[in-house]
């Protein structure tokens, strides 16, 4: 089972303008393409675990800075 780096796509969108970002995406779509039909459910998983632990990771960035600001 291949190791997919999503990490390298995220930060490179992150500063990214719009047209590049839709050429990021692309190429995350020719690579899913390209991949052999065993191959696109680990892929598939591998990215949900990738933007499950971002989606974590940034809500609990937040909810420090949140807290941050709030009185105690």
């Amino acid at each position: 089972m291949p190791e997919f780096d999503f990490k390298r796509f995220h930060i490179r969108s992150m500063n990214a303008t719009d047209e590049e970002r839709a050429a990021i995406n692309q190429e995350l779509k020719d690579l899913y393409a390209s991949l052999p039909e065993e191959d696109k459910a680990d892929f598939n998983e591998q990215l949900q675990t990738f933007l499950v632990k971002e989606v974590a990771r940034v809500k609990s960035d937040y909810d420090s800075i949140r807290g941050l600001n709030s009185p105690n």
